[in-house]
């Protein structure tokens, strides 16, 4: 078993597999507890993180692609899931980020992870989040 600084010296990479892994599996019971009308111990889905966002392309350096941010956790360190989206704002590919103080490491979802994200991007598109947020956010650039 590692201890709390072992942990907090390996990189993002090595630790992704299970951030990623922990991270689906809790977004998987909310969402079936929401789709149920219930609210489980974690509380509801709609609680569930802490900002949901567009980031344009441009904003960071060799960022090309403008995305939705589905941001879970801030600080050291974070996480978030990443919407890339086309114009009619049908989700083309989905991505988790993990993040940790100068280091980071990202997946492309795929299979049944990406299957229960795009549910999730369908649930913000039904909440009006995506269409608002990207009002907000090409209005400020």
């Amino acid at each position: 078993m590692s201890t709390a600084s072992e942990k907090e010296h390996r990189s993002c990479e090595r630790r992704i597999e299970v951030e990623l892994r922990d991270r689906v599996s809790d977004l998987r019971r909310l969402w079936k507890a929401y789709r149920r009308d219930e609210e489980g111990e974690e509380g509801a889905l709609a609680d569930c993180g802490l900002c949901f966002d567009y980031v344009p392309a441009g904003t960071f350096d060799d960022h090309r692609e403008g995305y939705f941010r589905y941001q879970l956790s801030w600080g050291g360190p974070s996480d978030e899931f990443r919407f890339f989206v086309n114009p009619d704002l049908s989700c083309h590919r989905v991505e988790y980020w993990f993040l940790d103080w100068f280091d980071g490491a990202h997946r492309i979802l795929s299979g049944a992870n990406e299957s229960l994200l795009l549910e999730l991007w369908g649930w913000f598109e039904e909440t009006v989040a995506a269409t608002v947020t990207l009002c907000h956010a090409t209005r400020r650039s």
